[in-house]
This record gives C-alpha cells, structure tokens and sequence, in this order.
C-alpha cells in the first residue's frame, strides 16, 4: 500500500501534467522514470515527457515557469546547460516550495518533431550553455542532493562519484571522505560561497542530509 507521502507526490504528478496539458494546447505529458514504470521509491523524484507542437515550442516554454506556478508555488527553474539553447528540446530542473527536496521535478520538454528521438542535440555545441548561462554551484548542491539520495539506497560508490563531481564542478579542491553527512555540509557550504542567493538551499541540503545520512563508508 502506497504511504501516505508517495500518494502525495503523485497526486503532485498529476496536477502537473494536466496543468503542462491544458496550459500548451495540442501537448501531451507523461510521468517517465521510476513514477512512471511503478518502481519508485521514498527518494525518487518526478520526471515527466511534455511533447508539444513544433510552432508553440517557443511559447510554451515561456510559459512553463506560469503553467508550473498555477499548481504551487515555484521555487526555482533550471535548464540544463547541455540544451540550453537547443531549437527543440530543453530539460528543466524544477524545485517547487514546501515539498521534500527529493521531489524535483525533471521536465523532459521536445518538439513533437523530436518527440521519438533521444539523442536530438546530445553533444551538440551550438545546443550548449554559456558558461554565464548556468550556475554551476546550483548544479554542485543538485549533486548534493543526488548523493544523499544515493547513501540512503545504500549506492556508496554512486554518492562519492556525484560528491567528487560536485566539488571539481566549482573548483573547490575537496573530495568525499565517506562521513556522508560532512561531505554534503562542505559541498553546500562551497557552493553557497560562489552563489550567495542559494544559502537557503544550502543550508536546506545540508538538513537534509543530517536526517537522511551520517554514517561513514
């Protein structure tokens, strides 16, 4: 029987997609990942497919931040630098407020064109982001999140490998030791530092991990 908290998250998955749906008309959405194939656990996140019309692929990604909004408050929007400036597809990292960190949302957005083809734009360069178009202390503290994550499922090695990337991706020269809880302290504190608006997400990880986390590898 699902837990009271997964029912939630589902029920949050929902709205989504029908808001995504009535807001993009001539779209469809899907819940994908582990919601979608029924294998999810209490740490998965919420990945939906949103396929819209080649002509309004510009509109309603304008959109989406206002779509999004209209079923709870949104906290942040981030693009993924590898389709950031992609003519048909973008991924977004969407934190909404008052929910478990666990619960990011992954919004997959393609052109119906593209629809069916999952390498479109992988490793194109003209796709890419600026290094001023993304924030790469956001990105380390998304790490930090995945490596809590990745120690309650018991995946040490997955943890360190996201701890490690997350440090070398803001240049900070630290590594993790296995004291999960401190290495995911460190990592938010570094990231804050570079990027002071995200202090309040620092320290939220860095809870996060203290609740979930805190043993040694």
């Amino acid at each position: 029987m699902a837990s009271e908290t997964e029912t939630d998250r589902a029920a949050l998955a929902h709205e989504v997609c029908l808001a995504l749906k009535t807001g993009c008309p001539g779209s469809r959405a899907e819940l994908t990942g582990s919601l979608g194939s029924g294998t999810a656990d209490a740490f998965s996140d919420i990945d939906i497919a949103w396929v819209v019309p080649d002509a309004r692929f510009p509109d309603c990604l304008a959109r989406t931040a206002g779509v999004l909004g209209g079923v709870r408050p949104v906290d942040s929007v981030r693009i993924d630098p590898d389709f950031y400036r992609s003519d048909r597809r973008r991924l977004l990292f969407v934190r909404f407020a008052g929910v478990p960190l666990f619960w990011r949302l992954d919004l997959d957005v393609r052109a119906a064109s593209v629809a069916d083809d999952p390498q479109y734009d992988v490793g194109n360069p003209a796709a890419r982001a600026r290094d001023d178009e993304w924030s790469r202390p956001a990105s380390a503290l998304a790490n930090a999140i995945g490596a809590v994550k990745a120690v309650a499922r018991k995946r040490d090695d997955e943890a360190r490998g996201l701890l490690d990337r997350g440090f070398a991706r803001i240049g900070e020269d630290d590594r993790a030791g296995g004291a999960w809880a401190d290495d995911v302290a460190r990592l938010a504190r570094a990231a804050a530092l570079r990027e002071s608006s995200l202090s309040d997400l620092a320290a939220q990880v860095t809870a996060l991990a203290a609740q979930h986390v805190g043993g040694t590898a």
